[in-house]
């Protein structure tokens, strides 16, 4: 099963980045989760179908309203056999 990290900065934590993450992926079927990093990062963390992943590879350049992306950097992951998805 395909799967991939991303790590989102700019404006992204206290403007509900996770949890629209969070909707997101479950709309598109995915699994994984969303964390904070001390940095003022986002890690995400998804598995599922290819097409799914890319779609939201393509929502995180935008997230939230509120948020200001800066960069998405994106990296191979191993599945882990997440099931549902989670904030953290």
């Amino acid at each position: 099963m395909p799967a991939a990290r991303f790590f989102v900065s700019g404006r992204v934590q206290g403007v509900f980045f996770r949890a629209s993450t969070r909707t997101e992926a479950l709309r598109l079927h995915l699994a994984g989760y969303a964390s904070n990093l001390a940095d003022g990062r986002v890690e995400v963390y998804a598995e599922g179908e290819a097409a799914a992943i890319e779609a939201l590879a393509q929502w995180l350049q935008q997230g939230p309203p509120l948020a200001r992306v800066g960069e998405v950097r994106r990296e191979a992951a191993e599945a882990e056999g997440r099931e549902g998805f989670v904030t953290g």
